[in-house]
């Protein structure tokens, strides 16, 4: 996928809606120091070109009874387009699976999952995760406490 070029004002525009995706048009277009009308355009620009691609809320896990936090690293017994594709659509469709990522390293895919407590997860591994076709190995990592989680992505430098 082709590259954006972003100016000073795109950089800002998405620092802000990174920290306020919630803000007015109006208040974004203030803080950035643009006319409502030039902001939203800009935004409008963002979002088609795919800059911007969703808005949503945060959630606390823990609040809301998801509180254990596993990064399952998966091995494949074989590395094939098809079985890997297979592999990839399985996990991508459970809802315990908050990120997948194709890796290098001591394994080939790794899944951060939320699920309740360790009952929650044992019942996950045996009814999904064992249940795929390919998987050599799996590897669990139990998060003790969380440092750092975000989704703000550097936009340049911005002011």
């Amino acid at each position: 996928m082709k590259q954006v070029e972003l100016d000073k004002l795109d950089q800002r525009i998405l620092a802000v809606l990174q920290q306020d995706g919630r803000i007015s048009n109006q208040q974004l277009a203030e803080q950035i120091g643009l006319s409502p009308a030039a902001c939203w355009r800009r935004v409008r620009t963002l979002e088609e070109t795919g800059v911007i691609t969703g808005y949503s809320a945060q959630l606390a896990p823990e609040r809301i009874g998801q509180g254990l936090c596993v990064l399952v690293n998966l091995s494949l017994q074989r590395h094939t387009i098809d079985s890997t594709a297979e592999i990839e659509q399985q996990v991508s469709s459970y809802p315990e699976v908050l990120q997948c990522f194709a890796v290098t390293g001591n394994a080939d895919f790794v899944l951060r999952v939320i699920v309740p407590d360790m009952a929650s997860y044992d019942r996950f591994l045996n009814e999904k995760i064992f249940t795929l076709q390919g998987i050599a190995q799996v590897n669990s990592n139990f998060s003790l406490r969380e440092i750092k989680n975000t989704q703000t992505i550097p936009v340049g430098s911005v002011e």
